[in-house]
């Protein structure tokens, strides 16, 4: 087996790497692609030597061997430039501008007892459990007050801004997004 695999490298690998070559057009990539079509040779060895057409068969293996490479490449550009958009640091940072800017007033207009838990647990980080000891109520109060809170938030930007939600509560996408109220 060692004598064929070696007579396929003298016959055709300086060929195949010509092909690679300008298919990638980089010189490292081009190695690798040449060293997983040999490795794959070698594997399949037995269907190689079955091969009417040994040129054909290998240029298959080469084409295949080039889509995978591309694919791959594909996905790690994409993942690249996910992650290059947005930071996690900015997405902080968007995420404080919007609650200040957008979301505090309405938090502002909730009667004082819901208000101070939302600022409190959402904007101090302060824990649920932590809100009780300082407002010295229950644990399941607090958890109480907060989600009241959070549903009389809603029902404020709702109202204000007359998005509609669906049977499922999401929100359903509005054509005039610029409510102006705050």
């Amino acid at each position: 087996m060692t004598t064929e695999v070696t007579n396929i490298w003298t016959d055709f690998h300086k060929e195949l790497k010509a092909f690679i070559l300008n298919k990638t057009r980089n010189s490292a990539d081009t190695d690798d692609i040449l060293q997983e079509v040999f490795i794959k040779i070698i594997r399949n060895m037995d269907k190689v030597n079955q091969a009417e057409n040994l040129r054909h068969y290998l240029y298959g293996i080469v084409r295949n061997a080039i889509n995978d490479y591309f694919r791959n490449r594909k996905q790690i550009v994409d993942n690249a430039e996910i992650e290059e958009k947005i930071t996690e640091e900015e997405t902080q940072s968007l995420n404080s501008t919007i609650a200040e800017c957008c979301i505090k007033p309405f938090i502002n207009k909730l009667p004082d007892n819901y208000r101070d838990a939302l600022l409190i647990t959402e904007f101090q980080d302060i824990s649920q459990k932590d809100l009780a000891e300082k407002l010295n109520i229950s644990y399941s109060g607090a958890k109480s007050r907060v989600q009241r809170g959070k549903e009389k938030l809603k029902e404020l930007i709702l109202n204000c801004c007359a998005y509609q939600s669906d049977k499922y509560g999401n929100l359903i996408d509005t054509e005039d997004k610029n409510c102006g109220c705050s």
